[in-house]
This record gives C-alpha cells, structure tokens and sequence, in this order.
C-alpha cells in the first residue's frame, strides 16, 4: 500500500476563529493531527491541503508537506472533502507523477484521536477487502429530528413497534473524519469516499468529540489533559461489569 494522509485545514471557521491553528491545550490544533500522521507507520506521506499561507507556515513547521496551495472555492461552506481530494490526486499525479493506492483523511478537529484507531482502519481494510473504512461513534437507537414547528419526529422506526430501547439496532453516528482509509481506485470510480464497500471501526464516545463550537473546544481541552485518567476509570468500570 502507498498511502497518502490527507489533512484538510481551512481558514475561515465561523464558530471558532482560526481554528485549525487556535492553540489548544498550548500547542497549535493542527500539531496534533500532523503528529499522528507522521507517527503511523501505514503512512507514507503527509500533506496538507490549504487555501492559506498562514496555516500553510505552520503545517511545514510540524512537518508536514504542503506542497501547493489550494484554490479558494474548495475551502468554502458549499465544497466538500470529495472535491479537494480529487484536486489533490489530479494535481499530484500531473506534477509529481505521484499515484498513492489509497489515502486516509485525518481531520484536525479529533485530537483525541489515537494511533490505535488508525491502526485499527488499515486491519480491518486488509482483513475484509473493504474499499472504505471509516470510524463511527455509538449513539442512541432511537433518532429524532425537529420539524418547524418543533414537533419531535422519529425517522429510524416506528414508536409503537418498539417501545423498549433495549429491542431496538446499536445506533452509531459518523464521527466526522477522524480516520476515513479509502481506496483510491474506488474512489475515482465512485466519486465519494464513501464507497459501496465500506466498514467501520466503533470508536468510545467521549474520544469522538468534534471540535465545532466553543463549548466542544473547552470540553475537549479538558478531556484531553484528562485522558489517561478517564480511560483508566472507564476500564475499571467495564472489569467491573464483565466481573
């Protein structure tokens, strides 16, 4: 496998000003994901995919590549992650003649992300032959959404049915791109990274968090100073159960 590790890092955040290399827990939030790049041993190559010479500055600082800037209609509200992917692939193969088999998206905003949950997506893509594998968060069964009105509605099944939540399916949430490994073939062919053969790794709740907001920001500079304690009193509890 060559795979390319693709980090996208724009620089307007509506939510979060300068998000992508706003300090978080002292160090800028972008370090983060760049560190677990080049620390995983599935990964050849990191690169940084930017509209912005400041974020640009500081991705090559932690040492990542940024080998070209990206045009400004792929960092909007309306462009998504497929498109900048497929610029990226088009313009490194006509430069470089650089050609990875596959890539991994490695979002900034999960810096509770660890090593084992990308190492956990290239095992079970080697295992199943799966052409995506993406991390997922677990969340309750039952899904609801507001009408205007502020009607509560149930989209996933029917109430009467199943009235007993321990009836119903695990629900899980896409936890945003904490690790998306996807197969570049795949991609082309399907134009998603979502591809028909997808499977997915279950990653903890609280290590799920998606820095979005300023109440997320200040919730998960706290779990991470946290971390090694909070992991030890969940696996304590969970020996607990299984006693």
């Amino acid at each position: 496998m060559k795979v390319l590790s693709f980090i996208p890092a724009r620089e307007n955040s509506k939510r979060i000003p300068k998000k992508n290399i706003r300090m978080f827990c002292s160090k800028p939030l972008l370090s983060y994901v760049i560190k677990q790049s080049l620390d995983s041993p599935h990964i050849n190559r990191t690169i940084v995919s930017t509209e912005s010479p400041k974020i640009a500055r500081v991705a090559k600082q932690y040492g990542a590549e940024v080998p070209f800037l990206r045009p400004k209609r792929l960092a909007s509200d309306l462009s998504n992650v497929d498109d900048s992917i497929r610029y990226t692939l088009a313009r490194l193969k006509k430069e470089e003649a650089y050609e990875p088999t596959h890539f991994v998206i490695l979002q900034t905003t999960s810096p509770l992300r660890e090593q084992s949950d990308i190492d956990q997506c290239f095992e079970v893509m080697k295992r199943t032959g799966a052409t995506t594998v993406l991390t997922v968060s677990p969340t309750h069964p039952k899904l609801y959404h507001l009408s205007k009105r502020n009607d509560l509605i149930l989209v996933n099944g029917s109430e009467k049915k199943q009235s007993t939540t321990q009836l119903w399916e695990k629900g899980y949430l896409l936890n945003g791109c904490v690790v998306y490994l996807v197969d570049v073939k795949a991609f082309l062919k399907e134009g998603r990274v979502i591809t028909k053969k997808s499977k997915a790794v279950i990653m903890p709740k609280w290590r799920s968090i998606d820095l979005d907001d300023p109440e997320e920001w200040v919730i998960a500079e706290i779990l991470y100073k946290n971390r090694k304690r909070i992991e030890q009193k969940i696996n304590k509890i969970d020996h607990e159960k299984r006693a």
